[in-house]
């Protein structure tokens, strides 16, 4: 499908009311908001929250939650003052946290929206949590009544399997398992990711299908994998852009609006869109 045909599908549809981006993320000023991550994987970029607020204008989203972004660590400073904007109204946030996050600086970040703990198991990422940390803040998060989100290629979803599965609370796993779309849906991680999918409490991001296509625009090798995981869990898929798109294959950034018609690839019909981009995040994330 040629990219005139894409953006034609997705300015004929109009996208239904309540549309959750269910994850991007916004850098700074540096003097104001400044990088805390020692050995940071990327240089961060200067991505305020208005111009995420004009993407998100321009595709139709009305519901948004904003991730905490790795350079800051545990510092949520930019977070919460983010949230502070946006508002309660239209507006949830996803920590990073660890031990040295206090039990007052979770109640302040719950009352601000924040609703998940994300844990990046990416060793490249540097911030890989050691089980006895990730349990305990486990632990912590389950009395808030949040959930948590997995950050985990094909191979750490592996090795973590064992502790992922001791999780009596939601799981959301990242832009469908960062898998490689050119192995095929055969490949091991993606049956693994459908089985775990099985437990009624797991839940899939059907993002960033951009980065794991080998076939290049308009990702055409991303469609079984989409469809697939819906078909497992139509119930438990949201989608996020992922703005402002850090470390894009080739330093192209994709256009928003072609990620929003890819989504809508996936799906068989309107329910389905109303489906993942309203229902699934009005539920998990308490809209």
């Amino acid at each position: 499908m040629a990219s005139e045909e894409l953006l034609e599908r997705w300015i004929a549809t109009t996208l239904p009311s309540g549309s959750c981006d269910a994850q991007f993320h916004v850098y700074g000023d540096r003097d104001r908001y400044p990088v805390r991550h020692t050995n940071p994987l990327y240089e961060a970029p200067f991505a305020p929250l208005a111009d995420a607020m004009a993407m998100h204008a321009e595709i139709g989203m009305e519901r948004v939650v904003l991730v905490q972004a790795t350079p800051y660590t545990t510092d949520h400073s930019l977070l919460l003052d983010s949230l502070a904007e946006l508002g309660l109204a239209r507006a949830r946030g996803i920590a990073i946290i660890d031990d040295s996050v206090s039990d007052e600086d979770l109640r302040r970040l719950d009352n601000a929206g924040v609703r998940a703990a994300r844990f990046n198991f990416q060793k490249r990422l540097g911030l890989v949590p050691s089980f006895e940390s990730f349990h305990r803040s486990v632990a912590r998060v389950r009395e808030l009544g949040w959930f948590i989100k997995v950050f985990a290629g094909p191979a750490e979803l592996a090795e973590i399997a064992p502790e992922i599965a001791r999780c009596d609370l939601p799981v959301v796993f990242d832009h469908m398992g960062h898998l490689d779309f050119g192995l095929g849906i055969a490949q091991p991680g993606f049956q693994h990711l459908l089985k775990i999918l099985q437990r009624d409490d797991r839940w899939i991001m059907l993002s960033n299908g951009h980065r794991g296509s080998k076939a290049g625009y308009p990702w055409d090798d991303a469609l079984p994998f989409g469809r697939g995981f819906y078909e497992a869990a139509p119930d438990r898929c949201i989608w996020g852009s992922d703005w402002p798109h850090i470390g894009s294959r080739g330093g192209a950034m994709p256009d928003d609006r072609d990620l929003v018609a890819l989504l809508q690839r996936y799906l068989p019909d309107a329910r389905a869109v109303e489906q993942v981009l309203v229902k699934n995040p009005a539920r998990l994330f308490g809209f």
